[in-house]
């Protein structure tokens, strides 16, 4: 009973155990005096160098040198921060203090997972105290109180207590008030044709004359809402393939409360994409169906592939993570102790609230999602700005207990698929075994799942991969209509049969790609093209046996 009790408070209090990792961490480097007194003695001959070259910021003296680390944090980009002295002094100082403490704790290095799980929290616990983030050593700050006679720092403070009575203390990040799911967001026409438990299913309107015969499921995660694959008109990927002559059908998944707890990763599969199918099918008449595939949503619609469906026709995944031996920073939360937390925090509840995974994934990025926020919304005193990928991040979902435990330990921590030993409804699972043509989107600045980890699942197909790396990152590489920033790296023609051999090692598929100057959207329509069948009459929407229910975005969207 008592250890049930510590169990429960400890996963209450530190679930990823950031705490108990440093702790662990600091006691390891104590014991390395040597090292200590070496990491000390740069610290000290840093330090010794900023007076000088403060010297000359002030006198005019030539550039002073700026360390790495400033150089490369855009926050640090202003020229205010290295040409006036007193700026240039608390930047570098801050710098030589935070990279102190990280090479301290770099001294442990007998447990790589504790020792990385530790310099996370110090790098998080040190970005959180940088001069940038405090309203007495940000010139921006202490310029706009100047202009506007301090009402930026009063609508600052409001803010802010207006965040912690409602938010928990975290900043409001968009105005949610200029978005409305199925009016400017997930808005593309449609309708509900199918509904059961976990999901509903929506055909999309044709918005061509013909349309190829193969149609198309959007499989999207189940971690946050659908939409994020039909955000905003112009910024949709169904809304681009229904315009370029596919019929697109799109699961919308319920969000789970305490009764799906028992809600398995079996159920995902039975109730989420086979029955799709079945509907798919029973309505256009098609023998197959492609599948398009976001992170979670692509990881299902694989391993639905991998068992061998016949009804599966071509596999598009974007952003998916297959092969977990390297996840990048979520691996520092799928430690088998921060299971162990999490299973016991989902216990308690039946599933695991959105708002904690909305957390993790901040965590993983808490200069841009968390920190920026504290200076534009609660010491600049602006009101958030209108960002539908930032209103759609704010729309989070809670995962099923049984699933979501499942889904972690047999992925991320055994790493079952890539073994060739996961199994699903008594299944095994083989990738290889596919026959069906396979298109992988990694995106350059993954933050969730690395570029070269999606590179890594997408060789688990073999043959017939067309892999292509897109620019932005986890979501905005999902969202990535044709515009000027959009570029796309890949190698041979995607609308030849035969796709390249991918080599084992993604930097020599890297270095032999080919940087267009386009999105991944375009080139994906020139892969589909010429395998999504001939051009023919749309289909009903919905049938005698699926008839519409209402009108998308449906109804589940709205929970």
């Amino acid at each position: 009973m008592k250890n049930s009790l510590v169990n429960r408070l400890s996963a209450e209090i530190d679930p990823v155990g950031f705490l108990e990792a440093t702790i662990r961490t600091v006691g390891a480097s104590a014991k390395n005096p040597q090292g200590i007194a070496r990491v000390t003695g740069e610290f000290a001959s840093r330090v010794s160098r900023i007076p000088g070259a403060a010297t000359r910021v002030t006198f005019g003296l030539g550039d002073a040198p700026r360390c790495p680390e400033s150089a490369r944090d855009r926050r640090f980009s202003d020229a205010v921060w290295h040409e006036n002295p007193a700026y240039y002094t608390i930047v570098e100082s801050y710098f030589a203090a935070r990279s102190y403490a990280l090479d301290l704790i770099d001294l442990a290095g007998d447990d790589a997972a504790t020792t990385a799980k530790a310099r996370a929290f110090v790098e998080m616990v040190w970005d959180a105290c940088s001069p940038y983030n405090s309203p007495f050593t940000n010139p921006n700050v202490l310029i706009k109180a100047i202009t506007t006679g301090g009402k930026s720092l009063v609508r600052g403070a409001q803010h802010a207590l207006s965040d912690v009575a409602t938010r928990n203390g975290k900043p409001l990040r968009v105005d949610m008030d200029a978005f409305t799911v199925g009016e400017n967001m997930a808005c593309t026409p449609g309708q509900v044709v199918y509904r059961n438990e976990l999901m509903e299913l929506i055909q999309y309107a044709p918005q061509t004359d013909e349309v190829h015969a193969v149609p198309m499921l959007a499989s999207p995660p189940w971690i946050n809402k659908y939409y994020v694959m039909d955000l905003a008109p112009g910024r949709s990927l169904i809304e681009w393939a229904v315009q370029h002559g596919r019929t697109v059908f799109a699961i919308s998944y319920r969000n789970p409360d305490a009764s799906m707890s028992s809600v398995s990763f079996d159920d995902y599969l039975e109730l989420g994409i086979r029955s799709a199918l079945d509907v798919i099918q029973e309505i256009t008449g098609a023998p197959k169906v492609d599948l398009t595939a976001v992170c979670l949503g692509g990881a299902m619609s694989a391993i639905a592939a991998g068992t061998g469906d016949e009804r599966i026709g071509d596999l598009t995944l974007i952003n998916t993570l297959l092969d977990y031996s390297d996840p990048g920073q979520l691996g520092l939360m799928t430690d088998p102790d921060t299971l162990d937390k999490l299973e016991t925090l989902m216990a308690k509840r039946g599933y695991l609230p959105g708002s904690s995974m909305a957390d993790t994934f901040d965590i993983l990025r808490a200069n841009d999602l968390i920190f920026d926020y504290w200076v534009s919304r609660w010491m600049l005193g602006e009101e958030p700005p209108a960002f539908d990928l930032l209103a759609w991040n704010e729309d989070a979902t809670n995962m099923p207990a049984t699933m979501h435990i499942q889904y972690l330990r047999q992925l991320y921590a055994e790493n079952l698929l890539a073994k060739g030993e996961f199994e699903i409804c008594g299944e095994p699972v083989d990738l290889r075994a596919f026959s069906g043509e396979v298109y992988v989107v990694g995106a350059i600045n993954d933050h969730v799942v690395p570029w070269t980890s999606s590179y890594a699942g997408a060789r688990l197909f073999g043959d017939g991969v067309r892999y292509v790396q897109s620019n932005g990152g986890h979501i905005a590489g999902i969202v990535n209509p044709p515009n000027k920033r959009s570029w796309t790296a890949a190698v041979g023609d995607p609308e030849s049969p035969k796709q390249e051999v991918m080599p084992a090692d993604p930097n020599v598929w890297r270095e032999a790609a080919t940087v267009q100057e386009n999105s991944w959207w375009e080139d994906w329509v020139r892969w589909y093209t010429p395998r999504a069948g001939e051009l023919q009459a749309p289909p009903t929407m919905g049938s005698a046996a699926n008839p519409p229910l209402t009108a998308a975005p449906g109804t589940y969207v709205l929970s």
